[in-house]
């Protein structure tokens, strides 16, 4: 995998939450999700703004829908997790638990 292609936190919980709505998602459910899923309220922009990054790291991509009224004309940008994007998770994952394992404070639920 590429240097460039590691996830960040927030990177991670938004590809988690496109996984989680099966894909071809925009932001307002990208962001609902997150918020349901974890509690933490996060902006649409933001959203955007790591699956901008997401797709520059060709760990998601996007597909354009029709134009609607209801949204003045304008159309939504679906995004989905690639096969790239998946393994990324995966290795994020196994590098997390690997990185927890082991931890006493962790282990013991201590604040």
């Amino acid at each position: 995998m590429r240097k460039d292609s590691h996830l960040g936190e927030f990177e991670l919980i938004v590809t988690l939450a496109l996984l989680r709505l099966g894909g071809n998602a925009y932001g307002v459910p990208i962001a609902r999700e997150i918020e349901k899923s974890i509690g933490r309220e996060v902006g649409v922009g933001s959203v955007y703004a790591a699956l901008d990054r997401l797709e520059k790291k060709r760990l998601v991509s996007s597909t354009v829908g029709e134009p609607t009224l209801k949204r003045g004309g304008r159309a939504k940008r679906y995004f989905e997790v690639t096969s790239p994007g998946l393994r990324q998770i995966r290795e994020t994952q196994r590098a997390l638990i690997a990185l927890w394992r082991g931890l006493p404070q962790l282990e013991r639920g201590e604040a």
